[in-house]
């Protein structure tokens, strides 16, 4: 080998020497590029965790309790708008004292007294708010056994209920009246009867049909989800058991209570055991019923 051949592939060698020292520094470098951003992502991640974690921590234990001390607060407090929510619906039901025949007296739970088609019995004392009579017939009307009545009583007669030739409707604030159908038999005729479902503070319903057979309205009635029905039933004047009990069915309220059971009688009791309507309540006179 001649000195020119030496000398080429000593020059080769050379610059092969330096093509590979200069990619082993670019290699290098990327390496440590590599490194330290992944240095960095791993330092940022355990900062950003470290927060999550500590970030419940930072409060310190006085402002923890006082958390917890807020929380059972809110807690209590809910409880007692509901304890006093159930005592408000008890404390505003009425109670009804059954004088007998077609009479009851209502005491709100307002305090408001309610004399409905006064006639029989006892319990006449309390002075009155409100009057409601049915029809003219004197079984009915006996208005001055009520021997007290406030400044302000209201008395609502099937005048007033028909006015206009329309069922009205009277809101006096404790309850409301809701003049309805009745009649619809030779000594009753529907122009000059009514019936009254009231309305009080409670959302409680009482039907009472006064004196009646079966009416077209009746059947609506059944959508009204009624609480009591007071159901007229003497067969005399009126519609007898039987068909006293097919209104019920057809009423549908929660409780069927049977009244003006026998002509000038306040009660009979083998007509009300008789009364085979569904949710039966039988009051005598005298007793009270608690409408809630």
């Amino acid at each position: 080998m001649n000195k020119k051949s030496i000398l080429f592939i000593f020059a080769l060698l050379m610059m092969l020497a330096v093509v590979t020292a200069c990619s082993t520094k670019k290699d290098k470098g990327k390496t440590d590029i590599t490194e330290s951003e992944e240095a960095k992502i791993d330092t940022e991640e355990g900062k950003y965790e470290t927060e999550e974690d500590t970030e419940d921590y930072d409060k310190t234990d006085e402002e923890i309790q006082t958390d917890i001390t807020e929380q059972e607060a809110k807690t209590d407090k809910t409880n007692d708008n509901e304890i006093t929510d159930t005592e408000d619906k008890d404390t505003m039901a009425a109670t009804l004292f059954y004088q007998g025949h077609a009479s009851a007296r209502i005491v709100t739970g307002e305090g408001n007294v309610i004399y409905i088609d006064p006639y029989m019995g006892e319990g006449y004392d309390l002075p009155a708010d409100l009057i409601l009579v049915t029809h003219e017939h004197y079984d009915h009307t006996k208005t001055e056994l009520i021997s007290k009545k406030n400044a302000d009583c209201v008395t609502i007669t099937w005048k007033e209920a028909l006015e206009g030739g329309k069922h009205q409707s009277f809101d006096l604030g404790y309850v409301k009246v809701e003049a309805v159908e009745a009649g619809y038999n030779r000594n009753h005729d529907a122009s000059s009867c009514v019936g009254y479902i009231l309305t009080f503070s409670n959302g409680v319903t009482v039907y009472f049909t006064g004196d009646t057979s079966t009416t077209p309205q009746m059947s609506e009635l059944s959508k009204r989800n009624l609480d009591y029905a007071f159901i007229c039933c003497d067969g005399v004047y009126n519609m007898g058991l039987e068909e006293a009990a097919e209104c019920a069915k057809t009423i549908n309220a929660k409780h069927n209570i049977p009244y003006h059971m026998a002509p000038g009688s306040d009660f009979d009791k083998n007509a009300a055991e008789s009364f085979a309507a569904p949710n039966k309540i039988i009051i005598e006179p005298g007793e009270e019923l608690v409408l809630e």
